[in-house]
C-alpha cells in the first residue's frame, strides 16, 4: 500500500513539473498546445506514462506533438532529476489521452439521439 501511495505522490509531482517544463523550458512549437492530463507511475517507480491532450483534432498535429514530446524527453528527464527527490528518475513515455475526444463523441451521439426524439 505504501508503494502505491508513493507512486501516486510521484505521479502528481511529475505531472506538475512536466506541465511547468513544457510551458517554460521546452522551446518546441510542436508542444505549445500540449496539456498534461494525468501521469501513471509503475509500482516499482521505473516507468512514468504521461498522458496529454492537444486542442487540435488533426492527426498531423497529434503526430507533431508526439514527436515534439519525444524529442524533449531527455531535457524533461534531466530537469526532473534536479527537481524530484527519488533515487532514479523514471523512464518517460508520452501517450495521447483520447478521453476528451471520446467524451465529445459521446456527447454528440447523445445530442443526436435527443434531436431524433424531438421530431
Amino acid at each position: 500500500m505504501a508503494n502505491a501511495q508513493r507512486a501516486g505522490r510521484l505521479a502528481q509531482e511529475i505531472q506538475k513539473d512536466v506541465t511547468d517544463l513544457i510551458l517554460k523550458r521546452v522551446n518546441d512549437p510542436r508542444v505549445q498546445d500540449v496539456t498534461v492530463t494525468s501521469v501513471d507511475v509503475t509500482g516499482d517507480l521505473q516507468i512514468a506514462t504521461i498522458y496529454y491532450s492537444i486542442l487540435s483534432d488533426l492527426a498531423s498535429d497529434r503526430k507533431k506533438a508526439q514527436a515534439g514530446l519525444e524529442a524533449a524527453t531527455g531535457l524533461i528527464r534531466r530537469e526532473l532529476g534536479s527537481r524530484l527527490t527519488v533515487y532514479k528518475i523514471p523512464e518517460l513515455h508520452f501517450s495521447l489521452d483520447n478521453s476528451i475526444q471520446y467524451g465529445d463523441h459521446i456527447e454528440a451521439l447523445i445530442r443526436e439521439l435527443h434531436q431524433k426524439e424531438g421530431k
